[in-house]
């Protein structure tokens, strides 16, 4: 009989009827982990994330409550869990830690995670802002403006300074880019000041996350596990979804094609999911669509984690093929609707009704299905989640210590850069356009202290004379006009 610890081609999530895997080779193919709080789906991201680094698959992954750092120690023995093992035959059930690298936006709890606000780009940092359709107009412009001026915009204050020089020439750019107002400037301008003020300022700038550095394996294979600090980052959920959505599609635009591989290159879980979809503009959502529908062929899966599966738009859920539902609750007729909708999701199981079964779960129990051959989803499993090897619930702040000091990246973000960059060009320019107004000021008032004054006087030269007497004394037109031009000879010569 061959040992689950030793299968290589798929990933064991648990038994039911069946034991239950996700296939190595259909796991790009991406997934959806559902269910109400407090019914199991932290373990459950936990066990996948074991699964994938076990069959050397990198993972990122987002700590939204804290507690997921536990997967860097070896687990503990404990009745509870040797017991659930047993239930579901896991014969070769093991305590082990797993190779983790900690990351957090602010830097004080793992290494610092930065990207430029070029490589953020305009569509997100609108998202990012909440800006109005006029605001962000303002903002591609002041991009554009950038890129045609050779300008990089890397931190906050490139794009303050990029935001007060667009707002100081409006009346030029509107000329060639369409109405810049400064109302639309200021709002943009205080956006960032809250943002800012919210720890916002930390995520941009450089050394810029390498992903090289987040798709690694150790020595022995196992895929590294990237664990996001995110729960004070969740205080700014508009921060922390968009941050996920730069690395996803950062992930898509960097990586080769490599079609459908035998296992992913990389798998990214997406927790609290719901936040990117809340609020969300039409032109957003049609990117995170097609970033989840042409990632796969990157050898890229997205796990979305959210509670419930009506939080995801249709359009993206259609495209989530390995499916852990948890319990729901029914409490309300919204609540209803939900578990309709959810039930309906699945492949039925001609041994239990699915709506039902949704809302009777326990704790670490879940209807599980997954892509077979040729992707085809399999019938629906009523499943036992199987324990995680790893501990349960957070490390301690001398074992956060130790896992940063043994991270292969210590000291390679740590030290922010500051490079010359937009802010320090146009105060360049700024410095040298008054330093040249200050130059024209001084030659004119150097050109106006030495220029000799005129005497002013009431007498008239000889000639001045003569030629007014000349000209009292001719009267036809033939005279005057030769009195004009004996004048201008006169006037020439002088």
């Amino acid at each position: 009989m061959t040992k689950i610890s030793e299968l290589t081609d798929k990933i064991f999530v648990g038994k039911g009827d069946l034991s239950q895997f996700i296939k190595l080779k259909y796991a790009n193919r991406h997934g959806l982990v559902a269910g109400a709080t407090g019914t199991g789906k932290t373990v459950t991201l936990q066990i996948l994330a074991e699964g994938f680094a076990k069959a050397g698959v990198p993972v990122f992954m987002a700590d939204v409550k804290g507690d997921l750092t536990g997967i860097s120690q070896a687990g503990e023995s404990k009745d509870f869990l040797l017991e659930r093992a047993n239930k579901i035959e896991f014969e070769d059930y093991v305590f082990e830690s797993f190779s983790t690298v900690l990351w957090d936006l602010e830097g004080k709890r793992g290494h610092p995670i930065r990207t430029t606000v070029s490589e953020m780009g305009p569509l997100l940092i609108s998202r990012l802002f909440d800006l109005n359709e006029t605001q962000e107009g303002v903002l591609n412009i002041a991009f554009r403006i950038a890129d045609e001026e050779g300008l990089l915009l890397l931190d906050f204050k490139d794009l303050r300074s990029m935001l007060t020089f667009v707002g100081e020439n409006s009346k030029e750019i509107s000329l060639e880019y369409g109405n810049v107002s400064k109302a639309s400037v200021g709002a943009i301008q205080r956006r960032l000041l809250v943002l800012e003020e919210q720890g916002g300022r930390n995520f941009f700038g450089e050394p810029a996350l390498a992903l090289e550095d987040m798709m690694q394996c150790d020595d022995d294979g196992i895929g590294q596990i990237n664990v996001l600090v995110a729960d004070k980052l969740m205080q700014t959920p508009r921060l922390y979804s968009t941050f996920l959505l730069w690395l996803l599609s950062e992930l898509f635009e960097e990586l080769p094609e490599v079609g459908d591989p035998e296992k992913p290159n990389f798998v990214f879980f997406f927790d609290e999911a719901h936040l990117l979809f809340d609020s969300a503009p039409k032109a957003l959502i049609e990117k995170v669509q097609q970033v989840v529908r042409l990632i796969r062929s990157k050898g890229v899966g997205v796990y979305f984690v959210t509670q419930n599966p009506t939080d995801v738009p249709e359009e993206v859920l259609g495209q989530l093929g390995n499916r852990v539902q948890h319990a729901l609750r029914a409490f309300t007729p919204k609540d209803q609707k939900a578990v309709r909708s959810a039930a309906e999701t699945f492949r039925a199981n001609p041994k239990f009704k699915v709506k039902e079964a949704i809302t009777q779960l326990g704790v670490g129990e879940a209807l599980v299905s997954t892509l077979e051959k040729k992707g085809v989803p399999s019938i629906v499993d009523r499943t036992l989640i199987r324990p995680p090897s790893s501990r349960m619930g957070p490390i301690t702040s001398s074992e956060r210590r130790a896992v940063i000091s043994m991270s292969p990246y210590i000291g390679k973000y740590e030290k922010r850069l500051d490079r010359k960059s937009a802010f320090e060009e146009l105060q360049a320019r700024a410095e040298a356009k008054a330093e040249e107004m200050e130059a024209a000021e001084r030659r004119r008032a150097e050109e106006k202290a030495s220029k000799p004054r005129k005497r002013s006087s009431n007498r008239q030269s000889v000639t001045e004379a003569a030629v007014k007497s000349f000209a009292r004394s001719i009267s036809s037109r033939l005279g005057r006009e030769l009195v004009r031009g004996i004048l201008g000879s006169i006037l020439k010569g002088r």
